[in-house]
């Protein structure tokens, strides 16, 4: 099952039930921002414990269609790429070390 943002606001909201809900979700909308600015811009974004996003460059080249065969031309793209913290992927895998 996958998370969507409304379910992580309202677990963020019953977590923290003394903040208003409204101000909540504009702190949370802050950061998804500022995490996007920052991509955008070249930047690398760490969550300490949690991961860090970066972007790579991947060069134009000539792919092909698989259904027809045609050659086509790609052109340099950028690709975000994430990289979870050692302490998130020892409690996906339930490593107590």
């Amino acid at each position: 099952m996958a998370i969507v943002k409304s379910k992580l606001l309202k677990k963020i909201f019953e977590n923290y039930p003394n903040f208003p809900k409204k101000n909540l979700e504009k702190f949370f909308n802050i950061i998804l921002e500022e995490i996007k600015y920052s991509l955008k811009k070249g930047d690398r974004v760490e969550l300490r414990g949690f991961g860090m996003w970066s972007t790579h460059v991947q060069k134009a080249r000539v792919s092909r269609n698989p259904k027809t065969g045609e050659k086509v031309n790609t052109p340099e793209k950028k690709t975000i790429h994430f990289k979870m913290a050692k302490e998130l992927f020892q409690k996906i895998n339930n490593k107590n070390d």
